[in-house]
């Protein structure tokens, strides 16, 4: 089953479900062995390495641009855009891809983790004590077996994105 099947089937489910409100689902993933967690509604793909065309002028944290089945898809660092050092693993980057404001853009990242179905009654605001940068692209954290997963904000995230 393809992810937008996969998706549409679960929003369906979790909208079944909206009135309970009990839980939510999570694609994670690891930048700098950091977890995030991407609301699964908002991803449409996720790919392995892709070839990305560099944009003269851009600004750093847009690595360029792909093409994603004949559709234009701007790729953003999440790397840069965190401040954090270029990725010198040799393991090959991945790519989550989302939509914002009617647009594709390829979040690259080091990996993909589980989808997780975690609880409402879990979640956290942002704390304080998070990394500025972060807690500017962050809706909240869940504490997590001995880890924090910090929710990416994709609209938050993208909005502040200089493109």
């Amino acid at each position: 089953m393809n992810l937008a099947m996969e998706n549409s089937r679960q929003g369906q489910d979790h909208a079944r479900g909206a009135g309970l409100g009990r839980s939510k689902d999570f694609l994670t993933i690891v930048i700098a062995d950091q977890r995030f967690g991407i609301p699964i509604l908002q991803v449409q793909d996720v790919l392995g390495e892709q070839n990305v065309t560099r944009v003269p002028l851009a600004p750093p944290e847009v690595a360029g641009s792909l093409n994603l089945r004949g559709r234009i898809v701007t790729a953003i660092d999440v790397r840069k855009r965190l401040g954090m050092e270029a990725n010198t693993a040799r393991e090959k980057s991945m790519s989550v891809v989302v939509e914002h404001e009617n647009e594709l853009y390829s979040l690259i990242i080091d990996r993909v983790g589980d989808v997780l179905t975690l609880q409402n009654k879990d979640f956290e605001n942002t704390p304080a004590t998070l990394d500025p940068v972060w807690r500017e692209i962050s809706s909240g954290i869940y504490r997590l077996e001995g880890e924090l997963l910090v929710v990416l904000d994709v609209p938050k995230f993208l909005n502040t994105v200089h493109i």
